[in-house]
């Protein structure tokens, strides 16, 4: 799911994989780190990913924190 670029998480709208999301922003829910952003055509899109990848994305600047921290 996690790339050197970016978050890419699967669009269930149009059943492609490895859809690039833009404006990610990292939400700690129940202990999971859950990405939500929207693709290229405006559709909803969420990933689920471990604590490592989540301060990575952060830390590169590919993401925001959300609420949770």
């Amino acid at each position: 799911m996690a790339t050197t670029n970016g978050i890419t998480a699967y669009s269930v709208k149009t059943k492609t994989k490895n859809v690039p999301m833009i404006d990610p922003v990292i939400d700690i829910k129940s202990g999971r780190y859950i990405a939500t952003g929207t693709d290229g055509a405006g559709n909803k899109m969420a990933a689920i990913m471990g604590k490592a990848a989540a301060e990575e994305h952060i830390a590169n600047g590919n993401a925001k924190k959300g609420s949770g921290w």
